[in-house]
This record gives C-alpha cells, structure tokens and sequence, in this order.
C-alpha cells in the first residue's frame, strides 16, 4: 500500500513538473514571438522601463542581462521568426478569405438554381393571355422564354467557363420577355464587339444590373424607357479591363435608398473575385437615369471557342 502511494505521488510529481515545463515553454514562445514583432522604438522604452524598475530594487544586473538577451535575440533570431509569424498570418488570412470565396459561390449557386418565381409566373401568365389574343404573339414570348431557360440551365450547372457572350445571351432573351410584356415602353440597345464575347465574366451580373434597371428605373416611369448594354476595354496600371455598362434614362437613383441587396451582392464577389482591381460605378448622368459599369480584368477564355 505504502509502495503505491509512493508510486502515485511520483505520477503526481511527474505531471506537475511536466506542466510547469509546457506552461513555461508556451510562455517562452509567446515572449519570442512578441520580442520578434515589436517594433524597435518601443522595445527600447520597454527595456529602459525594465532598467528603472530592477533598479529600484537593486536588482540592476538582472535588468542589465535582460536588455542585452532581448536586443541579441531581436537580431539573431527576430527577423526569422517575425516571417514565420507573418507567414502563419497570412495564411490564416488566406484561408478566411478563400472561406469567404465559398461562401460568395454557394451563394451563387442558390442564386443560379432558382429562377425568379414571379418572373416565370408573369412570363406564363403573359403567354395565356396571348394566347387568347395574339398566338403568334404568344409563340415568340414562349420561345424567348425558351431561349432564357436553355441560356441559364447551363450555369446551373457549371460554375466555370462563364462568358460574357452567355450573359448577353442570356440578357437577350430575358429583355425580349420584358418588351413583350412592356410592349413600346422599352426599347433596348446592346453593342458587344465579337472579340469581347469570350472575354470571362461572372454569371448574373449582368442580369442583376438589367433587372435594376427595369424594376427600380423604368417600371416606375410612365412612358418607360430605354436600355443600353455596352462593353469596352482599356488599358491601365492594372493591364487590360473590360468595362461591362448598362445605362437607362429611367428615374434614376434613390441617393436616400443605399444600393440594395443585388448591387452589395456584385460589389462583394467583385471583391472575392479580383480584389481591388475590380470596381462595380454607379453613375447619374446629366440628362437623368443611372449607369452602372461593371469594371474587371479583360481575361478572354481560351477554351470558349465559338460556342459562348
């Protein structure tokens, strides 16, 4: 019995020298790290600090050792482990933001594997109508809407190979379903140079901007009016950009309303997508309305070939 007793208290003492020994390892390496980060300046006040406190209690030798052990293991050592330091951060950073880039993508894809309910219920209910007083009317409106489904089935799909020829034409079909519902109140320009359609660009983006513009600039509007769908490039500091603009003379902005959702959506995935070499403008022109330009890297797919 006096054997296992003894034998217990080994086990205890074992554990408690044992824990003394991480706790002060984990001490050490906090101190390291944090002498590696410091800046200069401030390690010089904290050791003068340090002088004048141990020289208080006479104990000046000690403060004289501990400057000279904090300045030699800031030259010899600091700079390695401030990298390392700086290394683990910057992964910890990456690996937030590539967290963040999944989110902003099943975002999308929810956002890519609904179709508006009342867009569809609107477009159907526009056919029956028509169908009772315009059947070749009613035919074009079922086959635009044919068009916008086989456009958008395939992004449902896939995340990748997105174009801008597929958000043209996409928005194409889409804006053919809006003029036959709006009738002469819309009237619609699109000016996309061929080169530009394999240029890569994000899914939904441009039909957000569209959507905007119908709904918050020319629906409120009696007379309605029209949209332009334009793409640019230019070279600046940052290369080579596309600049993806969709204008209206609708009533323009509320500067009181903010954005809204679908505008903080595109500006946020701009952000994921390209940092800050994207930028999503708003603009109020002179003669009344909105443009909104979508500006991002000019990065033509290669492997888009001639099906968009």
């Amino acid at each position: 019995m006096a054997f296992a007793r003894t034998k217990q208290g080994t086990r205890s003492a074992l554990a408690f020298v044992r824990e003394i020994g991480e706790t002060a390892r984990t001490l050490w390496w906090e101190f390291f790290d944090w002498l590696a980060m410091v800046e200069w300046r401030k390690l010089v006040v904290i050791d003068i600090l340090v002088l004048i406190v141990l020289g208080m209690f006479r104990a000046g030798q000690v403060g004289g050792w501990f400057v000279f052990l904090s300045f030699c293991l800031k030259i010899l050592a600091g700079g390695k482990r401030r990298a390392e330091v700086e290394a683990k951060e910057a992964t910890a950073h990456a690996g937030t933001e590539s967290l963040e880039r999944r989110l902003a993508e099943a975002q999308l894809a929810a956002l890519q594997a609904q179709v508006e309910p009342h867009f569809l219920f609107n477009t159907l209910a526009l056919i029956g109508q028509l169908i009772e007083t315009d059947q070749q009317q009613a035919a074009k409106v079922h086959a635009h809407l044919i068009d916008y489904l086989r456009a958008t089935m395939p992004q449902m799909r896939s995340r990748s190979n997105n174009t801008l020829g597929r958000q043209v034409e996409m928005s194409r079909a889409y804006l053919a379903i809006m003029q036959a519902r709006m009738k002469e109140r819309l009237a619609v320009y699109i000016d996309v140079a061929p080169e530009l359609l394999s240029a890569s660009f994000p899914p939904m983006m441009l039909q957000t901007l569209i959507e905007n513009a119908i709904k918050h600039g020319l629906e409120p509007k009696i007379e309605g009016g029209r949209i332009d769908i334009r793409a640019t490039t230019s070279t600046g500091p940052g290369g080579n950009m596309l600049d993806v603009e969709v204008h209206d003379d609708g009533i323009g902005f509320d500067v009181h309303a903010g954005e809204g959702v679908g505008l903080a959506n595109i500006r946020e995935r701009l952000r994921l997508l390209h940092g800050n070499r994207a930028q999503l403008i708003i603009e109020t022109p002179h003669d009344g309305g909105a443009r909104v330009i979508i500006r991002l890297p000019f990065t033509p797919d290669i492997f888009a070939g001639s099906k968009l």
